[in-house]
């Protein structure tokens, strides 16, 4: 039966994330205008597990057979939280970063958040486990699950769902040149060329406040947004500077640790970001968006932040390099090395993966209206606590306004130095937006 199959590469990766460091699921956060009750959002939830059957799946076996199999009854794990005001829907989105998911029991949990001081507004945060679900495909279950519960309130009958086939492991989606014996000497050969670039750039990272072991280690999350106006400067700023929005926030990222980090003598200061993309357009044929799976890969870029580099300057070649790779292949390499990379982590906790990290899913593509239902903002999160030291930003834009959640594992990073890092990160965007950024990196 295709639902009960082996754990792919990739997928094996996640798992050992979750189970190892309560680390790597996606949380996803929608605000939404418009009272969900509990029985409404129940029968939703029944509906979309019928049409995505991964959603009734559960990880058996050992880590080193690790298997996806099919439950008959297998209810999503549905709490509902009641608070006083409309900023602790981060609190429910900490306790959701640093719990692992049961796997042996299910591969989703759900929370719906009503808030006390205003009847018509909801919540609803979801945390679904990396194997299975990316940020564009838990993004898109919210939706899927919005519009079941606008069904099911205006009384519409909701027709026969039609249960989409679960796909294979991502690798046996990929090119041909990433399989068998080529596959192999090419995932050793970039394994090594990427070792070596590290050795050779020694990137500087924010390192260690404090050390703990892994398990020790939590998640916490700093939200942030900028309005429709702001956002479409930065948009436009981008544009005309001939370069990306993510390669704009890899760069304000890099700008932001660069000035922490380098000494008032030095020369320049060596970077590294991992920056990750949808892999649905670049496989053939092209992956739907409603398809529910692990997606998802990264590149490792490195740079180097001299005294006269500017902002435009520095996004730029970011845009440059990730172009090259992506033509290279390497969004492919990477699932390759992907479970390497992961046990290296766990071999040497004590290593820094990159300087800064950023995933964004730009703009979302769904609807903001669900009858009665309206869908004020949607942003989602990966809980990483293994990752110690490194500045990580998720990014999305929905209706105009660009969503930034900033996430950091402590206490290798403290809150005071986190809280610090993300104001300047706001005031670059910000001087951006408005032209008041100075060219050159140590007078910005």
């Amino acid at each position: 039966m295709i639902y009960n199959r082996k754990l792919g590469h990739l997928e094996q990766a996640m798992e050992i994330l979750n189970s190892r460091a309560k680390t790597w699921n996606i949380v996803t956060i929608s605000r939404i205008n418009g009272y969900i009750c509990e029985e409404t959002l129940t029968q939703a939830l029944d509906v979309i597990q019928c049409r995505h059957p991964r959603l009734n799946s559960k990880i058996t076996g050992d880590k080193n057979s690790l298997i996806f199999q099919s439950q008959e009854i297998a209810n999503i794990a549905l709490r509902v939280v009641k608070k006083l005001d409309n900023e602790q829907w981060q609190e429910v989105v900490d306790e959701e970063m640093n719990n692992g998911i049961d796997s042996s029991k299910g591969l989703l949990r759900v929370v719906l958040i009503h808030l006390l001081g205003d009847q018509h507004v909801s919540y609803l945060i979801t945390t679904i486990h990396h194997a299975i679900a990316d940020g564009l495909s838990s993004i898109q279950l919210h939706s899927e699950i919005l519009t079941c519960c606008q069904k099911i309130v205006s009384g519409k009958p909701i027709n026969p769902v039609i249960s989409l086939t679960p796909l294979p492991p991502i690798e046996e989606l990929m090119p041909k040149w990433t399989k068998g014996f080529r596959g192999r000497i090419n995932s050793i050969i970039f394994l090594l060329q990427l070792g070596l670039q590290k050795i050779w750039n020694r990137p500087k990272t924010l390192g260690f406040e404090k050390y703990v072991s892994i398990e020790k280690r939590s998640c916490n999350i700093i939200h942030r947004q900028l309005d429709e106006d702001l956002t479409q400067k930065f948009v436009n700023h981008c544009r005309q500077e001939n370069t990306t929005v993510h390669s704009a926030l890899c760069a304000v990222l890099m700008f932001t640790i660069g000035r922490k980090i380098i000494k008032d003598n030095s020369k320049n200061a060596r970077v590294n970001c991992l920056s990750y993309f949808d892999l649905r357009r670049h496989l053939e044929p092209a992956i739907s968006d409603d398809q529910m799976a692990v997606l998802a890969s990264s590149i490792m870029e490195f740079h180097t932040i001299g005294r006269n580099t500017s902002f435009w300057e520095l996004a730029r070649e970011v845009k440059q390099k990730l172009e090259v790779s992506k033509k290279s292949g390497d969004l492919f390499k990477m699932i390759l090395i992907a479970k390497h990379l992961i046990d290296f982590c766990f071999i040497y906790p004590k290593q820094v993966a990159a300087t800064v990290s950023v995933s964004n899913v730009g703009k979302v593509n769904i609807p903001k209206y669900y009858g009665e239902f309206e869908l004020e903002e949607i942003s989602f999160a990966g809980s990483h606590a293994l990752y110690a030291g490194v500045f990580v930003i998720h990014a999305s834009t929905f209706q105009g306004k660009m969503l930034l959640n900033f996430v950091f594992s402590q206490p290798s990073i403290s809150q005071g130095t986190m809280d610090l890092l993300v104001n300047n990160v706001m005031s670059y965007i910000f001087d951006i937006c408005n032209l008041n950024l100075d060219s050159s990196f140590m007078h910005n």
